[in-house]
C-alpha cells in the first residue's frame, strides 16, 4: 500500500506555479538592475565570405546610440573557449547566413533596433555550401570516434541471403527548437566579475564557458538563471549572445539587456540537423531478424562538428546477430547543429520504427509481436545486463488500453465518412544516467516548527525540478512540503549536473536525498543516543533543542552503475484519421506507455510525457526549417511559418506508467523522462497512417501532397 503521508510519489501541483502564473518567477530579461543600455546584434546577409567595409557612421549619430562593437573593436575573446557556434565578432570571415557580425548599444531597445538597420556592410563573397542534397555525396567520417562504424557480423551476406529484408531510406528535415522565451542575457559587472542574468540548462557549464571565453576564471562568472522559458537543448550550451552582452556591458560601462528576437534565433543558437537514413533489415519467415544496418548522412557548420546520435536506438532495442552502425557528416555553411530533445534518438527511431513496422507488413505479422520476438535479453551492444527493461510491458499495457485488437492489418479497411482511419505502434528508448551534483541543506527550528532550505545549481525547464526535489527533501527529512525550500538555477549554489540529456531528476534527487541522509545521520551522531526506531532530522532537531544545523553532501552515482545498461523504454499507440479528399492527417488519439523507475510526481511527469508527445507529433505531421538556396537563409523563421501544433492540432492524448523498480540505475531508482517523451512519437504517426492509405510516407513532415 503506498504510504498516504509521503510526498513522493503524490501529483502535488507545481509548488511555483503560482509565481509564473501571476508573473512574479524572473525569467533571464526580468532581473531588476540599475540603469540598464540595450543591446541588439546584426548579422550578415550572405552566407560565405568576408566582410570587406562595415560603414556605420550613419548609425553612430543616431539617436540613443552607446556604442557600436564589430571585430574592429571588439575584445580578444577565446573563440575556444566552450561557448558554441562561434561568431563572437573575432574575425571578418562569414561562415553563415545570420552569423553575429556586430553589436549596437543604445538608450533604449528600439533605439539599438533602428541604429542597428543603418549599418551597411559590404562583402566579398564565396559560394556557400547550402544544399544538403549537393553536399550529401562529399560526406566524410566525423571526427568523433564515437561515431565511428558500429559492426557486429557480417549484415552484407545476411541481407543478401534474406527472404524477407527492408532497404529504405528516412529523412528528417532541420528543425528548429523554437522556446517560448528566446534566448537573452543581462550583463552587469563588478570590477573585474561579471553577474550573467541568462536561462542555462547546465547551470555550471555556462559559467565555466563564459569564463573561458571571456579570459575570466570561473569565480569571477556568476550565472543566475532560476527560471528557463523552455530550450530543448538549445539553452544547454551556451552561444555568443551569452560573451557578447558581457562585452557590451563592459564597454559602456553599466548594465546590458541583450535579448534575441524570435527571426534572429533561427541563426544564433543551433538546430537539429537534416538527416537521411537508409535503414535495412532482413527477417526470417517467422520473424526472427538476421540483420540490421543504419547507415546515416548529416551536415555539420563549416569548421566545427556536432553530429546526434541517429543510430542509438538501432544499437540496443532489437536482438540481431548482423548489426552495422554509420555515420557520415558533410560541412555546410549554417551554424552549428546541436543537442534538440531525444538528439538522435528522436530522429534515428523515426527511420527504425518505420522500417520495423514495414517488414512486419511483409512478414504479415502483426508489428508488436514482430518486436516482442526480436526482444534481447541484455544489451547487444555491449553484452551488458539491463538494469530493468520494459518494452515488452510497455507495448503489451499499451495494446490492451489503446484498444489495439481493433486495427485492421491491411489498409483502407476503416473509414469513417470522409476519412481513412488507422492505427499505429513505435517503441523507443533513452539512457538513464546519474551525473555528480552537490547539494546543501540548512534546517532552522523555531520552537516546534522546523523549517528546510535545499540549495544546489540545478536548472528547471519549466518540468517541475522545484516540486520534485521539495517532495525529495520533505521525505527524507520528515517534514511537510510547506516547510522545504528549495533555491536552485545559480552559480553560487552548491554545483549540480544540467537539465539535458534525461539526467536532472536522476542527479537532482539522488543528491538532495543524499545531503538530507547525512545530516540525519550526522544529527544522529551529534545526540549521541540509540533509538529504537530511526528518527527524522526534523525530530532529531526537535529532540535536541537545535536552532540550526547544516551540511553538504557531493552526491556520485553508485559504484557498480557502469555494469549495468541503464535506460527508460516506451512504446507508443496513434490513431489517425486521414481526409479523403485532402490529404490532411490529424492525430485524434495518443497514448504513450513508459517505463522510467520510480515516478516522483506522476503529475509533473506525465506532463513531460504529453510535451513530448506533441513535439512528436509536431515532427510527424508540421515541423520543417527550411533553406532558401540562393541565399542559405531560413524562409521560416517565427512561429507564423515554423508550424508547430496548437491545442485544435492535438486530439486525445493519455499517458501511463509502468509500475517498475530499478534496483541498479541509482539510489533512488530513477530514470530520465524528459527525452523519452518524443522518441519514436513520429514512427508510431507514420506507421498509423499507412495504416489508414497505404502510403507510406518515409520523409518528414506528412504533409497533404505526400499523402494524396
Amino acid at each position: 500500500m503506498k504510504d498516504t503521508n509521503k510526498a513522493v510519489g503524490s501529483p502535488i501541483s507545481r509548488i511555483d506555479g503560482i509565481a509564473k502564473v501571476t508573473g512574479k518567477a524572473p525569467y533571464s530579461m526580468d532581473h531588476p538592475v540599475t540603469n540598464p543600455a540595450y543591446a541588439i546584434l546584426f548579422k550578415s546577409t550572405i552566407a560565405a565570405g568576408t566582410i570587406r567595409e562595415i560603414d556605420s557612421a550613419a548609425a553612430e549619430k543616431a539617436p540613443g546610440v552607446l556604442a557600436i562593437i564589430t571585430h574592429k573593436n571588439a575584445p580578444k575573446l577565446n573563440v575556444k573557449g566552450g561557448l558554441r557556434g562561434g561568431a563572437l565578432l573575432q574575425s571578418p570571415e562569414v561562415e553563415f547566413f545570420g552569423q553575429n557580425i556586430g553589436i549596437v548599444v543604445a538608450e533604449t531597445f528600439e533605439q539599438a533596433r533602428y541604429a542597428s538597420r543603418l549599418i551597411n556592410v559590404t562583402y566579398d563573397k564565396k559560394e556557400p555550401k547550402v544544399d544538403f542534397d549537393k553536399v550529401a555525396d562529399q560526406a566524410r567520417m566525423p571526427k568523433d570516434k564515437e561515431k565511428a562504424d558500429a559492426k557486429r557480423g557480417d549484415v552484407q551476406a545476411a541481407l543478401g541471403q534474406a527472404t524477407y529484408k527492408v532497404e529504405e531510406v528516412y529523412e528528417t528535415p532541420i528543425e528548429h527548437h523554437h522556446p517560448m522565451e528566446p534566448h537573452a542575457a543581462i550583463a552587469e559587472w563588478n570590477g573585474d566579475k561579471v553577474t550573467l542574468y541568462s536561462s542555462a540548462q547546465i547551470v555550471n557549464g555556462a559559467q565555466s564557458a563564459a569564463a573561458a571565453t571571456l579570459n575570466l576564471q570561473p569565480n569571477q562568472v556568476r550565472i543566475v538563471s532560476p527560471y528557463i522559458g523552455g530550450g530543448f537543448g538549445s539553452k544547454g550550451g551556451q552561444w555568443a549572445n551569452l560573451a557578447l552582452a558581457a562585452v557590451a556591458a563592459k564597454q559602456v560601462n553599466r548594465p546590458v539587456k541583450l535579448a534575441l528576437t524570435r527571426q534572429q534565433m533561427v541563426n544564433s543558437v543551433g538546430l537539429r540537423q537534416h538527416n537521411r537514413q537508409k535503414v535495412s533489415l532482413a527477417a526470417t519467415g517467422d520473424g526472427k531478424l538476421t540483420a540490421l544496418a543504419h547507415e546515416i548522412t548529416t551536415h555539420c557548420a563549416i569548421n566545427d562538428e556536432f553530429v546526434e546520435p541517429c543510430g542509438d536506438c538501432s544499437k540496443i532495442m532489437y536482438d540481431t546477430p548482423n548489426s552495422l552502425i554509420t555515420y557520415r557528416v558533410a560541412p555546410m555553411n549554417l551554424i552549428l547543429p546541436t543537442y534538440t530533445r531525444g538528439p538522435g534518438k528522436s530522429t534515428g527511431s523515426f527511420a527504425l520504427e518505420s522500417a520495423m513496422d514495414e517488414l512486419a507488413y511483409k512478414l504479415k505479422m502483426d508489428p508488436i509481436a514482430f518486436r516482442i520476438k526480436n526482444e534481447p535479453e541484455r544489451d547487444p551492444s555491449n553484452g551488458k545486463p539491463w538494469s530493468s527493461r520494459t518494452t515488452v510491458q510497455c507495448l503489451r499495457e499499451g495494446a490492451k488500453a489503446f484498444g489495439w485488437e481493433k486495427r485492421k492489418p491491411e489498409p483502407r479497411q476503416n473509414s469513417q465518412g470522409n476519412y481513412w482511419i488507422g492505427y499505429g505502434v513505435s517503441a523507443g528508448t533513452y539512457p538513464a544516467h546519474q551525473r555528480p551534483t552537490s547539494a546543501s541543506v540548512k534546517l532552522t527550528r523555531a520552537g516546534e516548527t522546523v523549517t528546510a532550505i535545499v540549495e544546489l545549481a540545478a536548472a528547471d525547464l519549466g518540468t517541475g525540478t522545484y516540486t520534485i526535489l521539495t517532495q525529495t527533501a520533505a521525505d527524507a527529512l520528515g517534514l511537510a512540503v510547506q516547510h522545504v525550500k528549495v533555491k536552485i538555477g545559480d552559480s553560487d549554489l552548491p554545483p549540480a549536473a544540467g537539465a539535458v540529456g534525461s539526467v536532472g531528476a536522476a542527479s537532482y534527487a539522488n543528491a538532495v536525498n543524499d545531503a538530507c541522509e547525512k545530516i540525519t545521520q550526522e544529527l544522529l551522531t551529534k545526540s549521541g543516543k540509540q533509538f529504537f526506531v530511526r528518527p527524522t532530522a526534523a525530530q532529531l532537531m526537535r529532540s535536541e533543542k537545535l536552532t540550526d544545523y547544516q551540511t553538504r553532501v557531493d552526491s556520485k552515482p553508485p559504484e557498480n552503475t557502469e555494469e549495468f545498461s541503464a535506460h527508460s523504454f516506451n512504446a507508443n499507440f496513434a490513431e489517425v484519421a486521414v481526409n479523403k479528399s485532402t490529404g490532411m492527417v490529424r492525430v485524434n488519439r495518443f497514448l504513450a506507455v513508459t517505463g522510467a523507475g520510480k515516478i516522483l510526481n506522476p503529475k509533473t511527469a506525465r506532463s513531460q510525457i504529453i510535451g513530448g508527445n506533441v513535439w512528436g507529433i509536431g515532427m510527424a505531421l508540421t515541423e520543417e526549417s527550411v533553406v532558401d538556396p540562393r541565399w542559405g537563409n531560413f524562409v521560416t523563421r517565427s512561429l507564423g511559418d515554423y508550424h508547430v501544433p496548437a491545442n485544435l492540432d492535438i486530439g486525445h492524448l493519455d499517458a501511463i506508467f509502468i509500475n517498475e523498480t530499478d534496483e541498479h540505475v541509482n539510489t533512488l531508482g530513477v530514470k530520465g523522462i524528459g527525452e523519452v517523451g518524443i522518441v519514436a512519437v513520429a514512427a508510431a504517426v507514420a506507421n498509423a497512417v499507412f495504416n489508414a492509405t497505404g502510403k507510406r510516407v518515409r520523409e518528414l513532415p506528412i504533409t497533404p501532397d505526400k499523402v494524396l
